[in-house]
């Protein structure tokens, strides 16, 4: 029969890196806070019989964010045939704490020490058999990121899950706290017997006042004052509050029991570098302007000296593919509906697209170098204090920085977010963040008209979507959003060097995501604009796409933005486009100009923009509502049609006002 294990541990203690290794699944791995946010599945290589389920990382099973009502749920309901508990054995002290919850459980658990490389490196050591038998579970040591320990680590956990072994103690506390826990566990044995809640857990979520639990167990009115009788005896014996009196009673265990098998000289190699360079990237008045310039450098190597090389390399194979197809065309006689289709159509709309594919994956490359090394995690814990006086916290930092790669995902990880006030918050602004889908769009216009200074103004619009969010969140600090953000608690993973492994597969995603959308979406998109500017109402064939549908469609709605500079129905069309994926703004812009790629397309541009005009659609581009899958997702998060639809309003309007105070403003200096 398949058995099912839970692969559960803290955040950044390379819960996802296992997985990997032990499913060969291509996720990504991330080394800061919320990366994993649903729970994934995979079978185990070696075990084909096996699935294992990657729940997100949590540092308690105590139901405060979405994570640990996952996980919980996750334990409590579908009950797996083991749990797989990995531990980061170069802070075992803090991991334990969750350890000893789950053994609480009392389903058969192995526990995976990992890291256990840099221990021997730094010339400590962890006494494995006495920390096994000090937790009354089975200790397997491995290397996750190189492979080391999985072998020996899969053959333990098919063994106790296939002999049920359960943990040989479950029972950790002493003195005041021991008398309380097994008071109340017989009090409500009964009761946590009837629904399968193992008694030790249900007796310990009950003192810490676990409101989920008291429902479940459904206890009568006289067990519930029995209950707070026994919680406050324990208070008052202790001067302590009882989560205080039961975290004091587990972090006891933990000193005693790492004081007997972990012997430590020093610090790790890994943690050593971390301080020296937290000490400079975390500083209080240096953080911030390491980070722009390390992000100004990220985007002069993308679109300047790599990037642009590369996609002008593509272009040109591209240029070359279509002439040649147009040739072909032509000899064999194709009719001239289906040869401008292909051609002017297909072509000219993805082909426009396509080009940017080396852009977006060197972008990621350096953007994946950042977040694998830890340095995001420290832009999160720097960002904290200032997300703070827009009412947010840091958390909240991490959907906006995936918000940079896709508004999708990163409006779906505000999951991670433990306040519904903050999670609706931050999917209001995590799409004022520029997402990759727009950097063609940046790339055609900085090309077309700011040449000199084309990574500048890529910055400058980066920074701007930063601070229109930052504007907006003060507005709602103050109305839809008063209150005070949830407090932030964030462990900094040590700085490591990304394996290339992992580097490749995340640049592979984005470059697979990126070519289904242009063969998807994008082709649909451009066969439906070339229809519609290519026929008039009455489905005649134009010669002037000024008479199409598509023109009278885009002359209808134009007057919208005559008042930021570009009235013109061309301008119009491909931001109604662009709300299919915003790639097709510059795809509709080379069938409308009729041209097959974007060394060709940006000449031409200049006779619909000036480079005042250019920056205000610029503008306009960055801030307006997102394509409709992210809006799909913001209906989906927020649980309502109307909501989403008025977040899509606000965005809109902002990126409105902000193109007309740029076009405004700049006109008095022209």
């Amino acid at each position: 029969m398949s058995m099912v294990f839970a692969l559960i541990g803290n955040q950044n203690c390379g819960k996802t890196t296992l997985f990997n290794q032990l499913t060969g699944s291509n996720q990504h791995v991330g080394n800061f806070p919320g990366v994993t946010v649903e729970k994934k599945e995979g079978v185990i290589k070696q075990a084909k019989s096996a699935t294992v389920v990657d729940l997100p990382g949590i540092y308690s099973l105590s139901p405060y964010t979405s994570e640990e009502i996952v996980t919980r749920d996750f334990l409590l309901n579908t009950h797996p045939d083991a749990i797989l508990n990995i531990v980061d054995a170069t802070n075992i002290e803090r991991n334990l704490y969750l350890t000893l919850q789950l053994i609480e459980l009392n389903i058969p658990m192995v526990l995976a020490l990992n890291m256990m490389d840099e221990v021997v490196q730094s010339g400590n050591s962890i006494d494995i058999e006495k920390l096994s038998e000090g937790l009354g579970i089975p200790v397997v040591p491995i290397s996750a990121s190189k492979g080391e320990g999985i072998g020996e680590l899969v053959d333990m956990i098919m063994k106790v899950g296939e002999q049920k072994t359960t943990p040989k103690r479950v029972d950790f506390c002493s003195d005041e706290v021991h008398r309380a826990i097994h008071a109340v566990a017989h009090l409500v044995e009964d009761h946590a017997q009837a629904i399968g809640m193992p008694v030790r857990f249900a007796a310990t979520k009950l003192m810490e006042g676990d409101e989920p639990t008291i429902q479940a167990l459904k206890l009568n009115q006289n067990e519930i004052e029995t209950l707070g009788h026994i919680t406050t005896e324990m208070e008052t014996a202790l001067g302590t509050d009882r989560e205080a009196a039961l975290a004091d009673m587990r972090y006891t265990f933990i000193e005693k029991l790492c004081a007997t098998c972990v012997h430590k000289h020093a610090e790790t190699r890994e943690q050593q570098r971390s301080v020296k360079m937290d000490a400079i990237l975390t500083h209080k008045y240096l953080a911030i302007p390491i980070f722009l310039v390390i992000m100004a450098v990220v985007f002069w190597l993308t679109f300047g000296l790599i990037g642009a090389a590369l996609s002008d390399w593509l272009s040109m194979g591209i240029d070359w593919v279509t002439a040649a197809t147009d040739a072909f065309l032509t000899n064999v006689g194709v009719s001239a509906p289906i040869h401008s289709l292909i051609i002017d159509g297909v072509f000219a709309g993805v082909g426009s697209v396509l080009s940017f594919l080396p852009t977006i994956v060197v972008l990621f490359f350096f953007l994946s170098l950042l977040e694998d090394s830890g340095y995001m995690a420290r832009v999160a814990f720097v960002m904290d204090k200032l997300l703070r006086k827009i009412g947010l916290s840091g958390r909240s930092f991490v959907p906006m920085l995936i918000g940079f790669g896709c508004s999708v995902p990163a409006i779906m990880s505000t999951r991670t977010l433990a306040s519904e006030r903050d999670r609706k918050m931050t999917i209001l602004l995590t799409p004022f963040m520029s997402c990759s889908a727009k950097l063609p769009i940046y790339a055609v216009f900085t090309a077309a008209f700011f040449q000199e200074n084309q990574a500048l103004v890529m910055i400058s619009l980066y920074v701007l979507g930063m601070v229109v969010a930052i504007l907006c969140g003060l507005l709602f600090k103050h109305t839809l959003f008063r209150g005070n953000p949830v407090p932030f608690v964030m462990e900094l993973p040590a700085y490591r060097l990304p394996s290339g492994k992992t580097i490749v597969l995340h640049m592979w995603e984005k470059a697979k995501d990126f070519i289904r959308k242009a063969f998807t979406v994008i082709f649909v998109a451009t066969i439906v604009i070339w229809v519609l500017q290519s026929f008039d109402f009455t489905f005649n064939m134009v010669e002037n796409s000024a008479d199409s549908m598509l023109a009278a469609i885009g002359s209808w709605i134009a007057p919208i933005f005559a008042p930021l500079g570009f009235g013109d129905w061309r301008a119009s069309t491909a931001l109604l486009t662009g709300l299919s994926a915003k790639e097709a703004v510059v795809s509709t812009f080379a069938i409308l100009m009729g041209v097959s790629g974007p060394s060709e397309l940006a000449p031409l541009l200049s006779n619909l923009f000036t480079p005042l005009t250019a920056f205000s659609f610029l503008c306009f581009t960055l801030l307006y509502m997102p394509c409709v899958a992210a809006f799909a997702a913001i209906k989906r998060e927020m649980g309502s049609l109307w909501q989403a639809l008025g977040a899509m309003a606000f965005q809109t309007g902002v990126a409105w006002v902000v193109a007309f105070g740029v076009y405004h403003i700049g006109m008095l200096f022209v």
